[in-house]
Formats: structure tokens, C-alpha cells, sequence
């Protein structure tokens, strides 16, 4: 497993790693997805097609995906930028494994995320969720994400359950 942590500061005093993609760690990406996903929604056909050829359509065109590990618990959380146009990318498949909530891991990965986004000079940083997800939306909003009717006009298609979308608007 490839458990260099991208984020150095997290890596020295916290229980929780953020680490880069590498191909072993996708059935983690698959499987936590599956069960948060599942829990609270009926896996999708665009959910499905992500989580089955994730390297493929989030890798291979440009974007990311993170992993969040434990120190007791193994990984325990993901997430990915998906390249959906130039500058613009979806934060999407935000993920923490039910026995690890509570300890901070999806607050770890935003923040990665964030950095990553302004390293990678994204213009547009977006995201598709739920009203019932509000420990999320909680989570997003004070990071910096606001609601966009704009986002939602053009993406909130991709699903069925999306009713809210946001923006980051902390990228300059």
C-alpha cells in the first residue's frame, strides 16, 4: 500500500492520514462509497459506473482521488476530484466508513481537498449532495462551500437524489 501521506502536517500528530491514490486502494474507494451510499440512498447508475471504472473516468482524465487511514482503524474514509471540464472539477464520493465518524476524518479530507484544488489552480470546485446529509452540508458549509442554482442547473442531472449543489468559493 502506498501510505506516503501527502499531508505532512497531519501526518506527524494525528491518528488520521491523507494519502494519494494508488491501484490497491480502490476496492476501498468502491466498497466505502457502497456503504454510505447505500445506507441513506439507492446506488445510482452513474454511482455504479464511477465506482466500477473509477481509474479510468476520475485517473486517467486528470483527477484525484484521496484516501483517509487511521491509525486503528485502517483507511476509513476517501474522496475524489472529478474532471468534469477545464478548471473545473467535482468533488464527489465523499465517503467515511460508519465506525469511523466522530473522529474527524471527512473534516481531514475536505481540507486536503481544498488544498489541493487551489495547488491545482481549479477555478470551479463543486459538489453534489442531498438535503438528508446534513452533517455534511454542515461540514461544507464551513469550509467555504455555498449553494449555486447554476451548479445545480447544469450538474445536479447526474443524479436522481441530488436536490442540493455547492460551490467553493474560496478559490481565486
Amino acid at each position: 500500500m502506498n501510505d506516503k501521506p501527502i499531508s505532512a502536517e497531519r501526518a506527524g500528530s494525528s491518528p488520521i492520514q491523507i494519502i494519494d491514490y494508488s491501484p490497491e486502494l480502490l476496492p476501498y474507494f468502491k466498497s466505502i462509497n457502497e456503504e454510505w451510499i447505500e445506507s441513506m440512498f439507492t446506488l445510482e447508475e452513474t454511482d455504479r459506473n464511477v465506482l466500477e471504472n473509477a481509474e479510468a473516468l476520475i485517473i486517467n482524465r486528470g483527477g484525484k482521488i484521496l484516501f483517509a487511514t487511521h491509525a486503528e482503524h485502517g483507511v476509513v474514509g476517501t474522496c475524489a476530484l472529478l474532471k468534469k471540464g477545464d478548471g473545473e472539477f467535482e468533488l464527489t464520493k465523499m465517503g467515511v466508513l460508519e465506525k469511523a465518524r466522530g473522529l474527524k476524518v471527512g473534516d481531514a479530507l475536505l481540507q486536503e481537498v481544498i488544498q489541493l484544488a487551489a495547488s491545482l489552480q481549479i477555478a470551479n470546485l463543486f459538489l453534489l449532495t442531498n438535503k438528508i446529509c446534513e452533517a455534511a452540508i454542515h461540514l461544507y458549509y464551513k469550509h467555504g462551500f455555498v449553494d449555486d442554482e447554476e451548479i445545480m442547473k447544469r450538474f445536479g442531472p447526474t443524479y436522481k437524489r441530488c436536490n442540493v449543489a455547492m460551490r467553493y468559493r474560496g478559490i481565486k
